[in-house]
C-alpha cells in the first residue's frame, strides 16, 4: 500500500462523516449514486472551503508534493485548464511572480494572475497563440486534458492518447532546459512509442496517481522531468 500524500492525510483526518442521500421519484438511481458520492467526497468538500474551482486542485497539489516542481517565479502552460483549479494552485505558488497561461476548449472565468485562452488546442494556430503569450521558455507544461466520451472504450482511449502527444509535441517546443512535462493517460499510461521518445528528450520518465484521483477511474499522470533542450 503506497504512503499517502500530506495532504491527503489531513483531508482524510477532517472529513469522516458519512451522508446518507434520501431516494427521491424526482431522481434517477444513477443521480442518486453520484450525488451521495458528491456529498461523501473529502476533496470536493475541502475545495469548496478553501475556494477551489474543482476538486482536481488537489491532485496538482499532491503531485507537487510528490515531485516538487511548483514554486515561486515560474512559467507554466496549462491546458485543459477550465475550471481553472490547476490554474488557482499554479497562481498561488507563483507567489505574485512568474507567469502562469491556460487554454481550455471551455470558457474559464478569468483568473487573477494567469492569461487564460478559450479554444481548442487540436486547431493548428492554438500552440502559436500560446506561445505569443508566453515571455520566455516555460519551466511546466502539465495538461489535464481528456476527449470526451463516446461510449466506445478503444475510441475514448486514442483520442485521449492523440490530445497527450500533442501536448507532448508542444511542450518539447516551449519548454526549457531542465522542464518539466505532466500530463493525464488512461488505460495503464501512455502509449509506448511516446514513452521511448520521453525518455529520450527528459531525465527522468515516470507515472504517478495522486490520492485524489479516485480508485474507480482509469486516469494516472505521466510525469517526465529534466528536459534536453536542443538535444
Amino acid at each position: 500500500m503506497k504512503k499517502q500524500t500530506k495532504s491527503a492525510q489531513t483531508i482524510a483526518g477532517r472529513h469522516q462523516l458519512a451522508v446518507r442521500v434520501k431516494t427521491s421519484k424526482y431522481r434517477s438511481k444513477s443521480s442518486n449514486k453520484w450525488l451521495e458520492r458528491q456529498l461523501n467526497d473529502p476533496y470536493v468538500a475541502e475545495s469548496k472551503r478553501l475556494g477551489y474551482r474543482s476538486r482536481a486542485a488537489f491532485k496538482l497539489i499532491q503531485l507537487d508534493e510528490k515531485y516538487k516542481f511548483l514554486g515561486k517565479g515560474k512559467t507554466i502552460v496549462d491546458l485543459g485548464c477550465a475550471p481553472g483549479g490547476w490554474t488557482q494552485i499554479a497562481v498561488q505558488r507563483n507567489k505574485g511572480s512568474g507567469q502562469v497561461v491556460g487554454l481550455d476548449i471551455l470558457e474559464t472565468e478569468p483568473i487573477e494572475g494567469a492569461s487564460l485562452i478559450c479554444m481548442d488546442f487540436t486547431l493548428p494556430d492554438a500552440p502559436e497563440q500560446l506561445k505569443s503569450l508566453l515571455k520566455g521558455d516555460a519551466d511546466i507544461v502539465m495538461s489535464d486534458m481528456a476527449a470526451n466520451t463516446t461510449g466506445h472504450q478503444q475510441t475514448d482511449h486514442l483520442r485521449t492518447i492523440g490530445l497527450v502527444e500533442a501536448a507532448y509535441e508542444f511542450a518539447k517546443e516551449v519548454l526549457a532546459d531542465g522542464g518539466i512535462f505532466i500530463a493525464k493517460v488512461f488505460q495503464g499510461g501512455a502509449e509506448n512509442s511516446l514513452l521511448t521518445d520521453a525518455k529520450k528528450n527528459f531525465n527522468k520518465v515516470g507515472h504517478f496517481k495522486p490520492d485524489a484521483s479516485r480508485s474507480s477511474s482509469p486516469e494516472t499522470y505521466l510525469i517526465c522531468q529534466g528536459f534536453k533542450k536542443g538535444l
